[in-house]
């Protein structure tokens, strides 16, 4: 549940949860439109299930569209399914990485900033800083 609320927080700080959410509208009414038009799916089950096996790409092909309107609203939820796809957990890794550069870079500022203040830090911070660069040495 916690990293349901972290990915929320990053796609919503991102700007991406409009096209996440626009995608669901999408899904919605293509269920709908697709129950309409099409003869075989009878049900808006049926029809969430068709268009979401037609958006994820899936296509499990016990549903199929026959009619011409069918076929043009399955490509379009297709095409926008594999945009989210792509699109959503591009978002995340750039934003995970971000931030992770961040952390580093202010670990790194904060370092540069007692190495500048040496002659006034006491032996414990002395002691301190020289174990981090030892640790940083046997990592590489």
């Amino acid at each position: 549940m916690k990293g349901l609320k972290r990915i929320y927080r990053i796609l919503k700080r991102t700007g991406a949860i409009k096209i996440f959410i626009a995608y669901i509208v999408a899904l919605c009414i293509s269920a709908v439109l697709i129950m309409i038009v099409e003869p075989n799916i009878n049900s808006i089950g049926d029809g969430f299930w068709f268009c979401f096996a037609s958006s994820t790409t899936i296509g499990f092909g016990d549903y199929v569209a026959v009619t011409h309107l069918g076929r043009i609203i399955t490509i379009l939820i297709a095409f926008f399914g594999i945009l989210v796809v792509a699109m959503v957990p591009g978002v995340i890794v750039s934003y995970y990485t971000e931030y992770l550069r961040a952390k580093e870079d202010e670990t790194i500022s904060t370092f540069f900033e007692k190495l500048e203040n040496l002659p006034d830090l006491s032996k414990e911070e002395l002691t301190e800083i020289s174990e981090k660069v030892k640790n940083f040495l046997k990592k590489k």
